[in-house]
């Protein structure tokens, strides 16, 4: 699809955006508007995600600040085209001190969320951001999506639960529903204050104020995904859904060529004009047990379906994620 065709595509079409605020989804929201959607953004603003007000900023996009738990829904589901599906709680280690309301978000929240999308808008797409946390501590590499579904904690359990309730859409219903699970996604919008998102964020953070960060174990294999990247499959994922060999689907998305931890924080320093530095240590007693080690995403199977491939490579992403920081950091820490 050429840009004036997806332009096309996408122009007056009301897309409903959860999680609207946050990293990806506020990534998309920009580029839906860009693109001449009509779109709104709905979010929790929950101060221990994703979101942050400055994602938005300069987005012709209506942004309604609810928790989907318990915000009304139906006028904001009433005849949207397409939902992209954002809203999660992420936290690993939020997920295992609370699981009762991490299972609230992921799931319960999920069931809700589609009994209302039933009334209002029976027949949108809805693309579903999901994760390749549900495979758990891999058996082999790369992992392709006929993998063992085995998570390695609460907050994974939660949200195979709720990607798994939007799936019997599309197999009860025949809604087009796609399941993207991702990798370590990063770039612009990322939460860096800290590494309750992905450890990539802190480190960011660090290497932009002239601190040390920590490395834990070192030799564990990524692949890590830029924004742009993952926006672009998003759409795709919308666009392409209703074909039947698309529908109903769940594609694992990954990006760039593994590289141990060890080597992506030399190119993070690397990208910084090679200032920066950092430290090996072994893992937090408390983390230790949810690490599932070496992952990379064996995504031949979205990419054969959509044409998908990944444009921004490891190293200008990290180039470009470290300028765009440099100029905002203050709303980002």
């Amino acid at each position: 699809m050429t840009d004036a065709e997806r332009a096309a595509h996408w122009r007056g079409k009301r897309v409903l955006v959860t999680g609207g605020a946050g990293f990806l989804g506020s990534a998309l929201c920009h580029r839906l508007a860009a693109l001449g959607a009509r779109v709104t953004a709905i979010d929790a603003m929950m101060p221990e995600g994703g979101a942050n007000i400055a994602n938005l900023e300069g987005a012709s996009v209506l942004l309604v600040r609810g928790d989907i738990r318990e915000v009304e829904l139906h006028s904001l589901c009433q005849d949207v085209d397409v939902l992209f599906n954002m809203a999660a709680q992420t936290s690993h280690m939020g997920g295992q001190k609370d699981p009762v309301s991490d299972i609230a978000i992921n799931a319960v929240a999920q069931v809700r969320l589609i009994g209302v999308m039933r009334e209002a808008a029976p027949k949108a797409t809805v693309v579903h951001a999901s994760t390749r946390q549900f495979y758990g501590k891999p058996l082999r590499l790369p992992v392709d999506e006929f993998h063992p579904v085995q998570p390695p904690d609460a907050n994974g359990v939660s949200k195979f639960a709720g990607e798994q309730y939007w799936l019997l859409e599309q197999r009860v219903l025949g809604r087009p529903v796609v399941s993207l699970r991702l990798t370590n996604c990063y770039g612009p919008r990322l939460r860096i204050r800290d590494a309750k998102q992905t450890f990539l964020g802190i480190w960011l953070r660090r290497v932009l104020e002239g601190e040390g960060f920590e490395v834990w174990g070192g030799e564990q294999l990524r692949d890590l995904t830029y924004v742009d990247d993952v926006v672009r499959a998003f759409l795709l994922a919308a666009e392409c859904a209703p074909r039947p060999e698309v529908a109903g689907r769940v594609f694992n998305l990954g990006g760039s060529p593994p590289a141990s931890l060890i080597e992506l924080a030399d190119r993070l320093i690397a990208a910084n004009g090679g200032a920066g530095h950092y430290a090996v240590k072994s893992f937090p007693a408390d983390r230790a047990p949810i690490d599932i080690g070496s992952y990379h995403a064996d995504d031949r199977a979205f990419r054969a379906a959509t044409g998908w491939a990944p444009l921004v490579g490891l190293d200008e992403g990290l180039a470009l994620s470290l300028e765009w920081y440099r100029a905002r950091l203050a709303d980002y820490v």
